[in-house]
């Protein structure tokens, strides 16, 4: 497991998804939000999309997730924000690229950008806090 020393201001890490055609179902499944846009693509391609769109709360699950393998202890992630700005559809690929900001006694400071393949943002101002007991 990484030590506190371990956290260099500059560092970065980098998590890749793919939304594969059943993702908004598994998602759906586990978090009880079956709202038709997510798995009803008659629906999706109503509301102007080519199909359903994912929760964005898969969105930042894979957010929080690439965090957690930077802290490599999902118990040291404790903050995390960020605002969604484009709906990510099945077949997207997301790239979260971070960057550890700085180091302040036992915090790590992280920001993190979400872009889809075509290098669109689908989060903006994410940013989330570690914190790494001594050790």
């Amino acid at each position: 497991m990484k030590r506190l020393q371990d956290f260099t201001a500059g560092d970065t890490f980098e998590s890749v998804r793919e939304v594969d055609p059943y993702r908004p179902i598994y998602y759906a499944a586990a978090s009880g939000d079956f709202n038709p846009i997510h798995v009803d693509a008659q629906v999706g391609r109503a509301a102007g999309y080519s199909g359903v769109i994912l929760q964005g709360m898969c969105t930042f699950s894979w957010l929080s997730d690439a965090c957690v393998a930077y802290l490599d202890d999902p118990a040291r992630l404790r903050r995390i924000r960020a605002r969604f700005t484009k709906p990510v559809q099945v077949g997207d690929v997301l790239t979260f690229r971070g960057r550890c900001l700085a180091v302040e006694g036992s915090s790590v400071k992280l920001e993190i950008s979400a872009t889809n393949q075509k290098g669109e943002d689908v989060l903006k101002g994410a940013v989330a806090e570690g914190h790494v007991a001594e050790g």
